[in-house]
This record gives structure tokens, sequence and C-alpha cells, in this order.
């Protein structure tokens, strides 16, 4: 276990299959990344994939609340929202091309929206050490999406908000986020050490939010499984 300040999509890392010809790369061979030479970095080739921001991910996205929306509504599953969150939501932000969506509900109605991702051949993987947000495993076709059911109001619904909202509306910050991003992409082993690398922004990010330290100190003591603990 490891406490991590997540945001959002800590549990796994994958590619995104069928983004449009998506922006720039960040690779490890790149001559110069964050002031550091190439021979700096400990790996040849990057194990994370950070790009530009795809001025297609937003449609990315409706497309995935349209199907979810229209599964839950013919279940008879009340939803509160569905949320684009995650770095692919914030426009102008160098991201891993994964589209990150939040199915919002009350906490009496977790289990049969999870049902009906399952119908829609999810495979929950549990809470994954954020509470009251649940994780899937999606389906191939869906393949490059993180989706949670998350329970409305809860402080990890609020975490994946507060910090879409401050980089929606604070370029320093986003720039200096993106910046961390792909120095993390290239240096990182794996995803859980490229999510500890963005621990103390995304605390400052959050603390910009107005999140209090109480709240920012539960988000960062969160036990997320390491990737090694729980593959997925």
């Amino acid at each position: 276990m490891r406490a991590v300040a997540c945001c959002c999509c800590c549990h796994r890392c994958c590619q995104f299959a069928e983004v449009p010809e998506p922006g720039r790369i960040f690779h490890a061979h790149c001559s110069s990344i964050g002031g550091h030479d190439h021979d700096s970095y400990p790996y040849s080739e990057p194990v994370i994939t950070v790009v530009e921001y795809d001025p297609a991910w937003p449609e990315h996205f409706a497309m995935l609340r349209n199907e979810y929306a229209a599964a839950m509504a013919g279940a008879g599953v009340t939803v509160v929202a569905i949320e684009h969150v995650g770095s692919t939501s914030v426009p102008g932000l160098a991201a891993k091309p994964i589209i990150d969506c939040d199915i919002v509900v009350r906490e009496a109605g977790v289990v049969a929206a999870s049902n009906v991702l399952m119908s829609l051949g999810f495979t929950p993987l549990g809470e994954l050490g954020i509470p009251q947000r649940w994780a899937f495993k999606e389906p191939a076709r869906l393949s490059g999406t993180n989706t949670y059911v998350i329970v409305d109001g809860c402080l990890s619904l609020r975490n994946h908000l507060a910090v879409r909202e401050v980089l929606r509306n604070d370029a320093a910050l986003r720039d200096e986020y993106a910046a961390i991003k792909r120095q993390a992409s290239v240096r990182a082993a794996n995803i859980d050490e490229y999510g500890q690398a963005k621990t103390g922004i995304v605390q400052k990010i959050l603390a910009a939010a107005g999140l209090s330290d109480g709240e920012r100190a539960s988000i960062a003591g969160n036990q997320v499984p390491s990737h090694d603990e729980l593959p997925r």
C-alpha cells in the first residue's frame, strides 16, 4: 500500500486507442525537458505517455456520457451527474490520453449503477483505497477510458472536481502541473511512481481550491494498492 494524492486516473495506465492524431508526444529521448538532458533520465523510453491537449477529448467523453446515461436510465438508476474529470477535461492541459468519467450517484444507488456497468462489460475493481469511489476495468471496446461510480458530495468527488475547476481557471497552475507531468512521464519506472511524483502539485492545486488542511491530509493519506500488489 502507498499513500497518494489521487487525481483520478491512478488505478492503471493504458493507451487511448482511438484518439485521432493527438498532439506532440513527450518522449524520454527528447533533447531537453524541464531543463534536464536525456542522459539524466534512467529509462531509454517513457513508461507513461503524455501528449498535448486534444480538442477531440470532450467529444469522446460525450459519447461515453450518452452511453452511460442511456444504460442507467434504461435500468431505472437515478444518476446525479456524469462528469468528465482528470487531465483530459482541462482544455490546454497536456495529459495521458485517457478519458476519466465519474458517474455520480447517491449512496443508495452505488450497487445498481455498478450492476449496469457490469452489464456493459466492465469488471469491478473496488474502491482501490479511494473512499466512496468504485473503479472498473473497461471492456476492450472502451480501451483508454477510466470509469468510476462515485457518491455525490463525497470528498473523493470534490477532489476530482476541485482539480478540474482550478486547472481550468488558473493558467499558471495548469502550466506548472503540465511541466511536472512531462518530467514524471520520462522519469517514472511505472504508473505508481508517476502518481507519487505528482503528489506535491496536486496538494497545491487542492489548497488553491480551498480544501481544508484536514481534507487534503485525508486525500494524501489514501492507501492505494500498488500495481504490483494488485495488477489492473
